[in-house]
């Protein structure tokens, strides 16, 4: 089978496309045909080491240990393990695997579910960790209530995009922060005020926040103290290394001031969550958002772009073309 590989960090021109075995699932594993997969700001900290952490955290000191990127994956079941009970042979299903930049990839079959029958391939493969990370950030950590006003920073990414969506599910009052040609793309997705962090700086304005989603953007720990609410709660789930050492360090600070919390999280692969989330998208009250589509061999160019941090939504790599596969009109 044909796979992305790597055999040193760098930037994407270190990629390559070889021919690998394909692999065998273990007894609680699936194996799947990946018709399509996304991109995360996870592949690119694994392909690039740019947060230091990543080489000490098991990805390898000097090169990379597991020399396979990707993880969000859709397709179908080509054989299971024979402790799974989840899944058959056959079945259509999205979710989170290792090393999904490839035909082939196992996934332990608590990191998948079944894709939702109004998605294509393309729309599925852009949903499970933005969207997991979305939800355990807002519904998790952030202990989200109705009536909440809730401010998304980085609001046009994957994260953000379903953020804005999934916080209006659980009936908050959403602002998004974004750049001035994402602000049509935030309302469209429902929020109630957007703010163009080119014009404005959310953090010096009069109006305070119950919870704040931090997926990006460059803004300190201060910052986001200064505009949560007593009692309020700010989650990290994205930006550079010196924001999330921020995070690390001065969580316990922001704890004892004014009640205020500041959490930095990890989404976790669950079934329960992906399952959630696939009934979820099955009624239309939640939908991917996807920027730019590439074929399987363009993976460089896709991370390339990716790599500049301008994406709104999702970037999906087409490993598999057919008529499924296409991604459904946004």
């Amino acid at each position: 089978m044909k796979a992305v590989t790597y055999e040193k960090y760098g930037k994407p021109d270190v990629l390559r496309i070889d021919e690998v075995d394909v692999p065998a699932p273990k007894d609680d594993e699936v194996l799947v045909e990946i018709r399509a997969a996304s991109l995360n700001a996870y592949d690119w900290h694994f392909l690039t080491a740019d947060i230091f952490l990543i080489r000490l955290m098991g990805g390898g000191v000097f090169k990379p240990k597991y020399r396979r990127l990707g993880a969000d994956i859709s397709g179908r079941v080509k054989k299971v393990g024979k402790n799974v009970t989840r899944f058959k042979e056959g079945d259509r299903v999205f979710g989170i695997a290792r090393g999904g930049f490839a035909e082939f990839a196992c996934a332990p079959e608590n990191s998948l579910s079944l894709k939702p029958k109004n998605l294509d391939y393309s729309s599925a493969a852009a949903v499970p960790m933005a969207a997991v990370t979305a939800l355990q950030a807002l519904r998790d950590a952030g202990k989200i209530q109705a009536g909440n006003t809730v401010l998304i920073n980085g609001a046009s990414g994957g994260v953000g995009t379903f953020s804005i969506q999934i916080a209006k599910m659980f009936g908050a009052e959403v602002t998004a922060v974004c750049s001035t040609d994402k602000v049509p793309i935030a309302k469209k997705l429902g929020a109630d005020f957007v703010i163009d962090y080119v014009k404005e700086n959310f953090s010096a304005g009069k109006k305070k926040y119950d919870l704040i989603i931090a997926a990006n953007g460059n803004r300190t720990m201060k910052d986001y103290r200064r505009a949560l609410n007593p009692g309020g709660t700010c989650v990290i789930v994205g930006g550079t290394l010196f924001q999330l050492v921020q995070a690390m360090l001065g969580s316990a600070f922001a704890s004892k001031k004014a009640g205020q919390k500041i959490k930095l999280i990890t989404a976790k692969a669950r079934a329960e969550d992906l399952d959630y989330l696939g009934d979820i998208l099955a009624t239309g009250r939640i939908s991917p958002v996807i920027d730019r589509i590439y074929p399987f061999d363009e993976c460089a160019d896709a991370l390339r772009y990716f790599g500049l941090g301008h994406t709104h939504g999702k970037v999906v790599l087409l490993i598999k073309n057919d008529k499924d596969t296409k991604a459904a009109d946004l």
